[in-house]
């Protein structure tokens, strides 16, 4: 059976809209983080509204704290729905965590205790923000570095539950599922294995850093052989889901990271091959 075709995009960043404006064709589309275009005018704004007219674009945020026990930011949500609005992303995502505490911003992606009390509490603000900005929201597995005592499920179980709960969806971070196995010292394919199939609406390429004891997720460095062979098994599990790599430090030239992207293309191709 012939499997859907696969496309290929790259994070936006601001090195590089010039070449990507005078090099049309060369990823099909691109992700743009939320709060660098959540403010009125400038150049952000500008580059992004003239690439819009190129390319699809997805959003992806940072700063919802969906997990927090601090109540939601109605202004960062009227805000991020202004933004949806202007861009008409094909879809809008963020991190399944928490960024601080009674107003204290950690500036961090921390992770939840994954206990049947903290599932209520995420489902129930999944689906407020959903109703404020109109769509599903897509959520990201993080990497981490600590677990809690208290936690009853784990991540997998707590993320496949809350996509059904709050009817959301899953940008599943394929290296951040190494990087957390390799800390956790559990198997990255039962994290894949649970995700629900129907869910999976992105996947996430990047690098990281191996400290020898524990690696950690940092978006500097090209992806690495390990987490190419589990990219491979993502899809053959989930075939035809879009991928896009990201890197948020030491920003290669276009090309390099247009050359990863052709390597994610190829292996790809392999495992929907195999799949078929």
């Amino acid at each position: 059976m012939q499997q859907p075709a696969v496309d290929f995009g790259l994070g936006l960043r601001t090195e590089h809209y010039e070449e990507i404006a005078a090099n049309p064709g060369k990823v099909s589309w691109f992700e743009a983080l939320s709060e660098n275009y959540m403010v009125p005018g400038g150049s952000p704004l500008y580059w992004l509204d003239r690439l819009r007219r190129d390319y699809p674009m997805a959003l992806h945020g940072v700063s919802l704290s969906i997990g927090s026990i601090d109540p939601l930011d109605g202004r960062y949500l009227d805000e991020l729905k202004a933004l949806i609005d202007r861009v008409q992303p094909m879809w809008v995502s963020d991190h399944l965590c928490f960024t601080g505490l009674r107003g204290l911003n950690m500036h961090d992606l921390l992770p939840l205790p994954y206990t049947e009390e903290a599932l209520d509490h995420v489902a129930e603000r999944v689906k407020r923000v959903q109703d404020h900005i109109g769509r599903r929201l897509v959520l990201e597995n993080v990497s981490s570095y600590v677990t809690y005592a208290a936690s009853e499920l784990s991540e997998w179980e707590f993320m496949a539950e809350l996509a059904r709960r709050a009817d959301c969806e899953i940008l599943l971070d394929v290296n951040n599922v190494y990087v957390s196995a390799f800390n956790h010292e559990f198997d990255p394919r039962a994290f894949l294995c649970a995700m629900p199939r129907e869910r999976v609406r992105q996947f996430h390429l990047a690098g990281h850093l191996n400290k020898g004891t524990h690696i950690i997720d940092t978006h500097d460095h090209p992806i690495i052989d390990d987490v190419w062979d589990l990219y491979a098994e993502a899809v053959r599990l989930f075939p035809g889901v879009p991928t896009m790599i990201e890197r948020d430090a030491n920003i290669p030239p276009y090309g390099e990271l247009l050359a990863e992207l052709d390597t994610a293309r190829r292996i790809a191709a392999q495992a929907t091959r195999q799949a078929a």
